[in-house]
């Protein structure tokens, strides 16, 4: 394990690929990751966010 970002690994939107290091315009890359197996799922990390904010949100507006 690293604390160094440019040391893990990164998911790159534009070409839906692995990278690790700083190989691609931050705009492009979403991160980081620990090990590249967590940067594959990276997509799927990201709905799971949006899913459980999004259901946060609603709770919060409702009053629950």
């Amino acid at each position: 394990m690293t604390d160094k970002p440019s040391e893990m690994f990164w998911y790159n939107l534009h070409t839906k690929s692995v990278e690790k290091g700083f190989l691609s315009p931050s705009s492009d890359r979403v991160g980081p990751f620990e090990t590249a197996h967590e940067a594959e799922h990276a997509m799927e990390k990201l709905r799971e966010n949006s899913d459980r904010w999004e259901a946060e949100e609603r709770a919060e507006r409702e009053g629950h």
